[in-house]
């Protein structure tokens, strides 16, 4: 280990905590630069005025100081019609310190649930699901009569008023511990609606893995075909993703990839950092296990804008709001943000141990952003500065 490396990773592990990327809502807004309120139906977004070329000054700023005390690596990729920048930084691990590869794999979290929500989309489009039919005419077998009014709809903008599953252990050591546990999409969503509703369908929007979860069940039982297989063919396969794939039951990256790390704090008030790289993702499947790269999540995300993945009129169901659910800001995959300066963006956040992941554009594609920033508190509640700074850069006029 080089003697910078050395030093940044001395000085992370008297951490008592480190900031991690903002995956709900309310904590999102914090990545976009003075966010007006949020409209709660959102029509056809105007197009926007063609813009300058990504500020690459400014972008490499972001990066700077990496490895450090928040994060270990950052890929970033930025488009639009004014032109693309590309980047990266820090290291693919700290005990050899190379420089990160910029084409790595990681962890993509809850950006999943864009490829989920795609996919039975699709089926809408086919007659095959209905968004308006009840989830448990499709299950009825594993959703139970108190929840029989939820919409398929309802799952993918998260107003289906269903509670989270319970998870074993209450901190990151106890996940940690458990970390090779291979979960059953089935025992979780029974679970969840073991327990009284959070809200009547359709009233509040409240964001969690579960209503993603019910989602893939519901692809294979519609398919008679695994959830896997589904996204791979529908999605994966035709758009040439070929560094994108789930994993599964196995918890390790295939093919290269940059490490990603946790804080661990300690009883003494110090903190431990730890290699998160392997980690099972089965406790998230359709709501977060997806592996992919940069280059392959812009050219999803691109499709996806166009209408090539999803097409015609239920393409909007991912541009639009629920109407009448207080403060509302997701679609059908997405989240919706207005800009202080008239730009809306659509965008999903993801994490899992060690990798932070955004996608996010506004709906002409004049501007786009990926990155994948491998947070050393990925899952933590308050910002990351460095996941910050990206995103501010990115948009910044």
């Amino acid at each position: 280990m080089n003697a910078r490396t050395r030093t940044l990773l001395a000085a992370a592990l008297v951490l008592g905590t480190a900031a991690g990327p903002l995956t709900s809502p309310a904590a999102a807004r914090s990545l976009l630069p003075a966010a007006d309120p949020v409209s709660r139906v959102s029509p056809a977004s105007p197009v926007s005025p063609a813009p300058a070329g990504p500020d690459a000054g400014a972008l490499r700023a972001a990066l700077t100081g990496l490895p450090g005390t928040h994060a270990t690596a950052a890929l970033v990729r930025v488009g639009g019609t004014g032109g693309s920048w590309r980047g990266s930084a820090g290291v693919h691990d700290l005990r050899g310190g190379r420089p990160a590869d910029p084409d790595a794999r990681f962890r993509a979290g809850s950006v999943t649930k864009v490829f989920t929500a795609a996919v039975v989309l699709q089926l809408a489009g086919e007659g095959r699901v209905r968004l308006d039919g009840y989830v448990r005419e499709y299950l009825p077998d594993l959703i139970p009569a108190a929840y029989g009014r939820v919409t398929v709809r309802q799952l993918l903008d998260h107003t289906h008023g269903m509670p989270n599953a319970d998870a074993p252990g209450g901190d990151v050591h106890d996940w940690y511990a458990r970390r090779f546990d291979v979960h059953d999409p089935r025992a979780a969503v029974a679970s969840a609606t073991a327990k009284e509703r959070v809200a009547p369908p359709g009233e509040v929007q409240r964001y969690g893995n579960i209503g993603y979860t019910v989602a893939g069940l519901l692809i294979e039982r519609v398919t008679g075909d695994t959830y896997e297989n589904q996204v791979t063919r529908r999605i994966l396969r035709p758009l040439g993703l070929r560094g994108t794939y789930l994993p599964g039951a196995s918890p390790r990256i295939r093919g290269p990839h940059n490490h990603g790390y946790q804080v661990f704090p300690m009883p003494d008030g110090t903190a431990e950092l730890r290699d998160a790289t392997v980690w099972g993702v089965t406790d998230t499947w359709a709501a977060g296990a997806l592996i992919s790269t940069t280059a392959d999540l812009e050219r999803f995300m691109r499709a996806l804008f166009r209408g090539e993945v999803v097409r015609g009129p239920l393409l909007e169901e991912m541009f639009t709001v629920p109407a009448g659910v207080p403060g509302a800001t997701m679609s059908a995959g997405l989240q919706r943000y207005e800009v202080g300066d008239g730009r809306v963006l659509w965008l999903k956040s993801g994490a899992r141990w060690g990798y932070s992941t955004m996608i996010a554009a506004t709906r002409d594609l004049s501007r786009t952003l990926v990155y994948s920033v491998n947070s050393t508190d990925a899952k933590g509640k308050e910002g990351n500065p460095v996941t910050e700074r990206i995103t501010r850069a990115a948009f910044a006029r």
